[in-house]
């Protein structure tokens, strides 16, 4: 079985596929200035439960916004609940004003 993981910019989301089939993904808002990502949604579809696909997809996330610079907001129950579990991206956690 193959995995690829995509950004889908346009979407506003982050993707996973198995063998080509859109197994899950985690949407998000952005704002530019501060640069932050929220983090609302993560959605992995019944067939695919299971398989780590929902932390396959957070983990991508959390990566390539930290490489971009953004911070983010984990509104999203799955993606508060990753980061507790990972603490090495707590630091991605926006400060709240």
């Amino acid at each position: 079985m193959t995995t690829r993981l995509e950004h889908n910019s346009a979407d506003t989301r982050f993707e996973i596929y198995l063998d080509d089939t859109l197994a899950g993904y985690a949407d998000y808002a952005e704002q530019d200035d501060p640069k932050v990502r929220d983090f609302h949604h993560t959605m992995t579809f019944p067939e695919f439960r299971g398989r780590g696909v929902a932390a396959q997809v957070v983990e991508y996330a959390l990566q390539d916004s930290r490489a971009h610079g953004f911070a983010i907001i984990p509104t999203c129950w799955y993606v508060e609940q990753y980061i507790a579990e990972h603490r090495e991206y707590a630091d991605l956690v926006a400060q709240r004003r």
